[in-house]
């Protein structure tokens, strides 16, 4: 109406802070984008990563003057979001020796219990456990910490457990060619643990693939933490 002035109505500091975060995490997955057949630069992505914790910061009601404590969270988010979702880099793709297999058609080799730590893509909140490794070799073998290096890799990104599994499978699968093959991964989640149902428990994901997947392995072959 004429004569009377209106407040716009502010903005949900929920929706504002969810908002930014998005922006943030847009801007970690960009990094590993090609734009006009480069690689986005790390420096540019980070700059604009500690730019929105600023903002996050700000839209969450908290005040940087009144704690000091806060004025180097923007930067220390940053580091942190560039070490953890370092596996974003195709440049780090780990090199991963493999040697002929000498050895008989029934041995199998078992990496048990990796530790591994990941962020649920869902919420940003960590899933961490164990990871085993089962494979029957066909020409070729991975050295030792192989398997390792590959969880590594794909656990240093936003993640699904369930994804994550099958990444691993595939890539020892294309590297090794083995006539069987079985991946277990099992898990806490925070993001079941800290919110929602605030419940404690261990998620499993397998895949098991080839002659793992038949007799006399299937039903035999024992993958989890032990007691």
């Amino acid at each position: 109406m004429p004569g009377r002035s209106e407040t716009a109505p502010r903005p949900d500091a929920g929706l504002v802070a969810a908002g930014l975060f998005d922006c943030a995490v847009e801007v970690l997955v960009a990094r590993s984008t090609p734009s006009s057949g480069q690689a986005v630069g790390r420096e540019a992505d980070r700059a604009a990563v500690e730019r929105a914790i600023a903002d996050l910061i700000q839209a969450l009601g908290l005040d940087i003057s009144a704690e000091p404590e806060l004025a180097q969270t923007p930067a220390r988010v940053a580091d942190l979001y560039g070490e953890i979702f370092c596996g974003l880099d195709s440049a780090t793709d780990p090199e991963i020796a493999t040697f002929a297999h000498e050895g008989g058609p029934d041995e199998i080799v078992i990496v048990r219990e990796l530790p591994f730590h990941s962020l649920c893509i869902h919420h940003f909140i960590p899933f961490f456990g164990f990871a085993h490794v089962a494979y029957l070799p066909g020409k070729r073998i991975v050295g030792i910490s192989g398997a390792a290096r590959l969880l590594d890799f794909y656990a240093h990104r936003p993640q699904l457990q369930e994804r994550l599994t099958v990444q691993i499978a595939d890539h020892l699968e294309r590297l090794l060619a083995p006539r069987g093959l079985a991946v277990v991964l099992e898990a806490r989640h925070l993001c079941m643990e800290m919110r929602g149902v605030r419940k404690p428990g261990t998620v499993e994901t397998r895949t098991v693939r080839g002659a793992l997947a038949a007799p006399p392995w299937a039903g035999t072959l024992e993958l989890r933490s032990r007691p």
